[in-house]
C-alpha cells in the first residue's frame, strides 16, 4: 500500500474508533467510598472537597467549577443548602450540601484562605480564574483510575448522575430526581438516567419462565 492509501484509509477511520462513547457510568457506593477514603488518607483537601461537592450539587462541570466561596459558605458556616444559576439553562437550582461535604469544603476554604468573593476552586494557573472544565475532567480520570476503574467509562456527568441515580434507585422518584437536576423536562431526566433500560432488566430478572 502506498503512502495516498494508507492516508486515505487513515482517513476513513471513524473519530470515535477506539473510544468508548454514550452516557458515563455513574459510580456505585462502595466505589464512591473507595476513592473518598484515598482522598482522605492522601489529606488531598482540595480534592476531597471536590469530589463530595460534586456529588452532592450534582451540578454540572461549568456549574461546579465556577463556584465561589459565597456560593456555600458565610465565615466559617458552609450552608445545608445551597441555590445557584445554571449556565446552560439560566434556571436556579437548589442542592443539598451534606455533613462530610460541608466538613471537607471549609477545611479546603480554610487551608487555602479563600475570601467569600474568591472561587472555591481557583486554577493554578496565574490569571486563569477557575479550575477549568478540563483539568476537573482530568483530575476526575485520576480518581476512577486511582480504584482501578476504566477512565474512558466516566467523565464529568459520572458525578452529576451517580446521587441522581442512587437517589432514583432507591425512591424511583422521577419528579424529584428532575428537580434535583434542574431539568425542565422530565423525558430529559428520563434518558439521562437511562432508567427505562435499568427498570426493564430488573423487571426481566424478577420474572421466571
Amino acid at each position: 500500500m502506498d503512502a495516498s492509501a494508507a492516508r486515505s484509509t487513515r482517513s476513513r477511520d471513524p473519530w470515535n474508533k477506539g473510544r468508548l462513547i454514550g452516557q458515563k457510568l455513574p459510580l456505585k457506593l462502595r466505589e464512591i467510598w473507595a476513592i473518598r477514603i484515598r482522598l482522605q488518607l492522601a489529606e488531598r483537601l482540595r480534592d476531597l472537597a471536590l469530589f463530595n461537592l460534586a456529588i452532592d450539587s450534582k451540578l454540572r462541570g461549568c456549574d461546579l467549577v465556577s463556584l465561589r466561596v459565597k456560593d456555600v459558605a458565610q465565615g466559617q458556616s458552609v450552608f445545608h443548602r445551597a441555590i445557584v444559576m445554571q449556565q446552560k439553562t439560566q434556571r436556579p437550582v437548589q442542592f443539598e450540601i451534606t455533613e462530610q461535604t460541608r466538613q471537607s469544603v471549609l477545611s479546603w476554604i480554610n487551608h487555602r484562605k479563600l475570601a467569600s468573593s474568591q472561587h472555591l476552586f481557583p486554577s493554578r494557573v496565574i490569571d486563569a480564574g477557575h479550575l477549568s472544565t478540563r483539568q476537573y475532567a482530568r483530575i476526575l480520570s485520576g480518581w476512577v483510575k486511582s480504584i482501578g476503574l476504566d477512565a474512558t467509562a466516566y467523565g464529568t456527568h459520572t458525578m452529576r448522575r451517580t446521587k441522581a441515580t442512587l437517589i432514583y434507585r432507591r425512591t424511583k422518584n422521577l419528579r424529584a430526581v428532575q428537580l434535583l437536576l434542574g431539568h425542565t423536562k422530565l423525558e430529559s431526566t428520563v434518558r439521562y438516567l437511562g432508567i427505562e433500560v435499568d427498570d426493564a432488566l430488573e423487571i426481566a430478572e424478577q420474572t421466571e419462565v
